[in-house]
């Protein structure tokens, strides 16, 4: 009897065994992720150049999985961006730079100069000029070195995918247009954020030669010499207007291309008495939607003076 109870034991172990190598066995590995075409983003000299130049046709595309190629996040003298803009524009966007994948919802990051009336106008437009999203923000006046702010903006979008803008603007103490600026940014349904620095973005893109906020003017002729970096090859206008949105002087610059240039030109007017006027600049993207306060500016830049006749 015992040889068959140790022959019965055995074959008890053995397939005791071969069960729990089946229990055991690894399960099959999982099957790779859908792979998830690239396309090829804009270098990050394009992406500088223009806001119309440095966004492409939205079309339907596989999402993109690689990130775009890196812009330089320090400002260097190159040909599309000469030395001398120093000042920090007076709406200072931190992140996302020009360019950037964007997904529902975005952070937007920025350093504010608030306008007089110390009401920020914040808008995601979508590639037809249509408002994503829009709110108005009151943020105390910093004239000195401005005020870091956060705001988050959501979207829907019916495509894959579409280029977009984000516009912020700043109003005086009149209710006038005091500072806007322009970021294009590519909007998409589903993946995930790709963020690009904003590198030399941050600078104002006007430099005047001998002029500053609150300076005064006499003899009815403003003399004008400095250098501008245009968004597109649109003409850029100079102007002074008067606290009440009246226009005294005005002057087209046609630059040759959208790398900085020198101007030098005058903006002659008529007054009776010291009146306070607005010099402003700006350019306009055709691409965007005519808005009644806003137009088609791109971008705007303005300094306060006292004139005299």
């Amino acid at each position: 009897m015992k040889p068959k109870i140790l022959i019965t034991a055995t074959a008890l172990l053995f397939l005791s065994a071969c069960s729990q190598s089946a229990w055991f066995e690894p399960s099959a590995t999982p099957l790779p992720p859908n792979h998830i075409s690239t396309v090829i983003a804009s270098t990050g000299q394009a992406a500088f150049a223009t806001a119309s130049a440095m966004v492409p046709t939205a079309t339907e595309t596989p999402l993109p999985t690689q990130p775009p190629v890196a812009i330089t996040p320090q400002p260097t003298a190159t040909p599309t961006f000469e030395p001398g803009f120093t000042n920090f524009a007076q709406i200072r966007l931190i992140s996302p730079g020009p360019m950037s994948i964007l997904i529902s919802p975005i952070k937007l990051q920025l350093i504010i100069i608030s306008g007089e009336s110390e009401i920020v106008r914040i808008e995601l437009l979508g590639e037809d000029g249509r408002i994503l999203q829009r709110g108005l923000e009151r943020v105390r006046r910093e004239p000195n070195g401005g005020v870091y702010r956060t705001f988050d903006l959501a979207f829907e979008i019916r495509a894959v995918s579409e280029r977009g803008y984000i516009r912020i603007s700043s109003k005086d103490d009149h209710g006038k247009i005091q500072s806007l600026t322009t970021m294009p940014v590519l909007l998409y349904s589903l993946g995930e954020n790709q963020i690009t620095p904003m590198g030399n973005m941050i600078y104002e893109r006007v430099m005047y030669e001998g002029l500053e906020e609150g300076d005064e003017v006499f003899g009815g002729v403003l003399n004008l010499k400095g250098r501008f970096w245009p968004y597109n090859t649109q003409p850029v206008f100079l102007e002074l207007t008067l606290p009440n949105g009246k226009i005294i002087s005005s002057r087209m610059l046609d630059f040759a291309g959208i790398d900085t240039e020198s101007f030098e030109t005058t903006l002659p007017y008529k007054i009776s008495e010291p009146t306070l006027a607005r010099l402003s600049i700006h350019q306009d993207n055709l691409d965007l939607a005519s808005d009644p306060e806003l137009k088609q500016y791109t971008y705007l830049h303005t300094i306060e003076l006292m004139l005299y006749p």
